[in-house]
């Protein structure tokens, strides 16, 4: 291995099914770009965001308001301001000038926009030393007690994605009522969870499928080694 691809390699820790430091994986991280794509990412996610409001707050414009239509005064010789209609926006109970109505927020993103957002928040995290590796979640039957601890040993204290190469209803059980803590498969992962939480816990399946996907599984042997 030449000094340019050491340069690109990233220590992250590797820990057994207990949660208990076992030793490290090194990955390649040009396999997720040469670069964070800020821009790209901050399109993304405020697509996402975007598609998640519902855009159905709505106000009445001085034709929907309840109200008679006549002029309260005739125009001059009152002393008073002129006024045409008690719905006007200035008075009390009137119509809202330039008040929001019901729209749709939804942005459609390209699926490789959203393939290239996805690598360059994984590789965000790698830099940032967000990303840990655990070699697999065991668990004969749903134990919250038991998630916690793991987690707990790891080191995981704030907002966390884990992600599993393939779905397991205990591990999903264990997880789902611990705070901040959201379980997904690596194929439902998306930019804007990798984002929106502190770390990112792989299972070592997981790590091998997203590093085959891009690389293939010539060059995940290669990329890949645990020590």
């Amino acid at each position: 291995m030449n000094s340019s691809e050491i340069k690109t390699m990233i220590e992250l820790p590797l820990f057994d099914k207990d949660g208990k430091n076992v030793g490290t994986v090194n990955i390649d991280e040009t396999v997720f770009g040469d670069k964070v794509k800020k821009k790209l990412l901050h399109d993304v996610i405020t697509s996402y965001e975007g598609n998640k409001r519902q855009g159905n707050a709505d106000t009445k414009t001085r034709g929907e308001v309840e109200g008679s239509t006549r002029k309260p005064w005739k125009q001059k010789h009152t002393g008073r301001a002129r006024v045409g209609t008690i719905r006007s926006p200035i008075w009390r109970h009137g119509g809202v000038i330039f008040g929001p109505h019901p729209r749709d927020y939804r942005r459609d993103i390209p699926k490789k926009m959203k393939v290239a957002a996805l690598n360059s928040a994984i590789l965000g995290k790698l830099k940032d030393k967000e990303v840990l590796v655990i070699e697999k979640f065991d668990f004969d039957k749903p134990s919250t007690k038991r998630m916690s601890a793991i987690l707990k040993n790891i080191g995981i204290r704030r907002s966390c994605l884990i992600g599993t190469d393939k779905y397991s209803k205990n591990a999903w059980l264990s997880t789902r009522n611990i705070p901040q803590m959201n379980m997904a498969t690596i194929g439902e992962f998306n930019p804007y969870d990798v984002i929106k939480n502190k770390n990112v816990l792989l299972t070592k399946g997981a790590l091998d499928i997203l590093i085959t996907a891009r690389r293939g599984k010539a060059a995940e042997k290669l990329e890949v080694a645990s020590t």
